[in-house]
């Protein structure tokens, strides 16, 4: 945290009272939630716990290479595993969830139709499970600095991102329709997701689950292993998924294919070192072997040339 110890003192104290007042489920009145711990618990399915546990320790493993020792405590994990609605369906793409930075703690749902109580395929809805957690691991591993404006919490710095004294965002939103991205936010999204479907993908191809699958399914579990194909993001399932399967689709377009295409045009031949590099410096928040790979292969400064946007009044990485 960032200021006097005064300041320190305070955000510690606004900080403290938003994570131990959290009520998570408030934006979904019509889910159940269950914490992720009871959630496998509950699971008769062996092979859906296999899942989750050999992914538990293949994303320890990874991620402690990348420079994060810890995980997100299960026990900080909303898994909304019903629901009234006749049309809700769950799983990663589900409208309003994932990590809440402020509350330290994650809002997800179970993969399949939140109203019937018979569940998708178990293995399925592990491994979707297994991605959203490997996701939020790495948001709530990320670096992160607060400050306190106008008697509000900001987060001045997240990852590779950060906020200028008057709120505005390093790097501008990219252009719609944008088949690359510029902007840090979608980076540290595509890293993130990629370090997660990676996960999955091994667990899947460890355990041969893509035999297991059956239409509708095989869509998902390919969006979940990062395997999708281009008619898939084009392609809705009749009924209740249908809106799970569009936004799967812009999900698709304006974070993984724009990231995989950024990797591309800047990494070239080089795209799994400049991943890795991204990753890291989320994790640690010293940007200095990501903007230094840069200045080798573009030229000085290349990291300002590429996301900082003219509105941005504050420092550089590095200044």
């Amino acid at each position: 945290m960032a200021g006097d110890p005064a300041e320190r003192a305070e955000l510690v104290h606004l900080l403290a009272a938003r994570r131990a007042t959290a009520a998570l489920d408030r934006a979904h009145p019509h889910i159940t939630f269950s914490l992720l711990h009871w959630v496998l618990d509950t699971w008769a399915d062996e092979p859906a716990r296999e899942v989750f546990r050999q992914g538990a320790a293949l994303l320890a493993d990874r991620y402690r290479e990348l420079g994060l020792n810890q995980l997100l405590p299960i026990d900080r994990v909303w898994v909304g595993v019903r629901s009234t609605r006749p049309d809700a369906f769950g799983g990663f793409h589900h409208p309003n969830q994932g990590y809440r930075h402020v509350q330290l703690a994650s809002v997800v749902t179970r993969y399949g139709r939140l109203s019937d109580p018979r569940p998708a395929p178990p293995e399925l809805v592990a491994l979707d499970l297994l991605r959203s957690y490997a996701h939020d691991c790495l948001h709530w591993g990320s670096f992160r600095e607060y400050r306190l404006r106008n008697g509000q919490v900001v987060r001045s710095r997240y990852g590779i991102n950060r906020r200028d004294a008057h709120g505005r965002t390093y790097s501008a939103r990219d252009e719609d329709g944008a088949v690359s991205t510029r902007n840090l936010g979608v980076v540290m999204e595509g890293a993130t997701d990629r370090e997660a479907r990676a996960i999955a993908a091994a667990v899947a191809d460890r355990l041969g689950l893509a035999g297991r699958i059956a239409p509708p399914d095989r869509i998902a579990f390919r969006d979940t292993t990062g395997r999708l194909e281009p008619s898939d993001v084009d392609h809705a399932e009749p009924g209740g998924a249908t809106r799970f399967h569009l936004a799967m689709a812009a999900y698709e377009h304006g974070v993984g294919a724009r990231y995989q295409r950024f990797l591309t045009e800047t990494g070239g031949a080089d795209t799994a070192a400049l991943h890795g590099l991204v990753v890291a410096a989320m994790i640690g928040g010293d940007l200095s072997g990501l903007t230094g790979w840069l200045d080798r292969r573009l030229g000085p400064r290349a990291f300002p040339r590429i996301f900082r946007s003219p509105a941005y009044t504050g420092p550089d990485p590095g200044d």
